[in-house]
């Protein structure tokens, strides 16, 4: 990795666009800075050819997000940033990301400039939507070339305002633009202000830069509910998908497909290396990176009875012929879409007796939840189909201590043992999507056509539980969907991935 130090700043200019690059230090620098030196990497550029950038595909859904938000909050500033990029250890990143919410009301996605912000102004009419963001510097200034955070030389072009506008549809502006704002509100105090509201996870400088003008108009403490309120409303608008995002969803399912068959094609590899585990996840990650931005959440690839943590991460151990291997991934698109889909495959191409009935226990308590989704149920009716099966069949094995009726009883709950997680979640920019809606929205709320969640019950015997037979210990089955509600029922987005077991025995001696 090439070492990145800039010049000394020598000028207010310089001063300026080194703040903007905190971390950088001097005390290695070997950047040169003299006069010839600048002078000659500023000059002998070729023209940049001209972009021929037009409107993307999603800027006119973005729009109609826009105003769907505008008409909640009139008469009201919102800010909604994509946040900065943030820190790994010491002068690295990790791989950049904006705040979901960011992406839905602009339509960038994995080519955003980090530290953008989008901003509503309050209009008669409405809202006005500006769009600021670190423009280039211009290869004449010390930044393109001595700057290793922002500068074009380390980490590649930026867009220009112009593109950018045609592009998203929306009118742009620089940081300094930006931050004439904010010296605005800063100067005529909250009091005096418009009220503003933002969404405060996305970037922590902002948020306190706004704060504090809360502060110095009068108000004795930082009040967040409307800010809290901004943030609820955003994940409740997003509860039902417009005709883009389940278009994305398709390719995002679509492109994790494909993975879980470069899975099953390397399994052979993957048995042969000590921490097998690893080359799973590396093998869907590299899939993850061609089809889209990257994976939607942290790979879960986990063998023997790993599959029996739910969130297994480390992914370190070996691959067993005999054991059951689960897979939990998703593809993120570049539009920031990511499916989520698991499935649980025998490493030697075929089940056992014991881990074919608990399978289809499963797949059982699966198709159950499938059976009652359609719009105008309640969305937690989705889990209680599954766990009348679950309740049934870990009865029917002698698992509990007492019937799969008693055992649904709210106050009882012997079954959720083997199965503590929720049947469903919904799913689009974020794998847990819609996080911050109320209860009322989402576990107790109306099922709507254009919904899209998932459905993934499962079963986990501990290989240290000594409620269950030994034969059981050990093994973990989790099968998940992702699903579209329709007009009069549900469509399973990923019902081209095997789950049967006879379907998924028949997939792996294809591959």
């Amino acid at each position: 990795m090439a070492d990145s130090t800039p010049a000394a700043a020598t000028t207010a200019a310089d001063a300026s666009r080194a703040a903007d690059a905190p971390r950088a230090t001097e005390n290695r620098s070997t950047t040169p800075s003299s006069s010839t030196f600048k002078d000659y990497i500023s000059g002998q550029w070729a023209e940049r050819p001209s972009s021929g950038v037009v409107e993307r595909e999603q800027a006119r859904f973005a729009a109609a997000r826009r105003e769907r938000l505008s008409r909640l909050y009139p008469g009201i500033r919102l800010v909604v940033p994509a946040g900065p990029a943030k820190q790994r250890s010491n002068d690295t990143d990790y791989p950049y990301r904006a705040h979901s919410a960011f992406a839905w009301l602009t339509g960038w996605g994995d080519d955003t400039v980090p530290d953008s912000v989008l901003v509503f102004e309050p209009t008669e009419a409405g809202h006005d939507a500006a769009l600021y963001f670190r423009e280039a510097a211009g290869r004449d200034s010390d930044e393109f070339y001595a700057n290793p955070e922002i500068g074009e030389f380390w980490t590649g072009a930026r867009p220009s305002l112009s593109d950018v506008a045609v592009d998203l549809g929306l009118p742009t502006g620089g940081l300094d633009a930006l931050d004439a704002v904010l010296v605005g509100l800063e100067s005529a105090g909250a009091a005096a202000a418009v009220e503003t509201l933002i969404v405060r996870e996305a970037d922590r400088g902002l948020t306190d830069r706004l704060d504090t003008v809360r502060l110095l108009g009068g108000s004795d403490e930082v009040t967040t509910t409307r800010d809290d309120e901004l943030a609820r409303d955003l994940s409740e608008l997003r509860l039902v998908k417009d005709e883009f995002e389940i278009a994305e969803m398709r390719r995002a399912v679509e492109a994790t497909r494909l993975g879980f068959n470069d899975i099953i094609a390397a399994l052979p590899e993957v048995i042969e290396h000590p921490r097998g585990e690893r080359l799973v996840e590396g093998t869907f990650d590299r899939r993850a990176r061609a089809e889209g931005n990257t994976v939607g959440y942290s790979t879960i690839a986990a063998s023997g009875p790993h599959a029996c943590i739910l969130h297994w991460t480390r992914n370190d151990g070996p691959v067993v012929a005999g054991d059951l291997m689960l897979v939990d991934a998703g593809v993120e698109l570049g539009s920031y879409y990511t499916a989520d889909i698991t499935r649980t495959l025998p490493v030697s191409g075929a089940f056992t007796e014991v881990q074919r009935r608990v399978y289809e226990a499963v797949r059982e308590a699966a198709d159950a939840a499938f059976a009652v989704v359609r719009p105008g149920i309640r969305f937690k009716e989705v889990h209680a189909a599954a766990m009348q099966v679950i309740a049934a069949k870990t009865a029917e094995w002698g698992l509990l201590p007492v019937s799969a009726e008693e055992s649904l009883a709210p106050e009882a709950g012997y079954h959720r043992r083997y199965m503590v997680h929720g049947t469903s979640h919904h799913l689009g920019l974020d794998v847990h999507d819609c996080g911050q809606a109320r209860r009322e929205f989402y576990a107790d709320g109306i099922v709507e056509a254009g919904m899209v969640f998932t459905i993934e019950p499962g079963l986990y015997f501990q290989p240290d539980d000594l409620t269950v037979p030994v034969e059981y210990r050990g093994i973990g089955v989790r099968i998940e969907d992702d699903v579209l509600v329709t007009a009069d029922g549900v469509e399973n987005l990923s019902a081209g991935i095997p789950r049967t077991a006879d379907e998924v025995e028949a997939w792996m001696r294809r591959s």
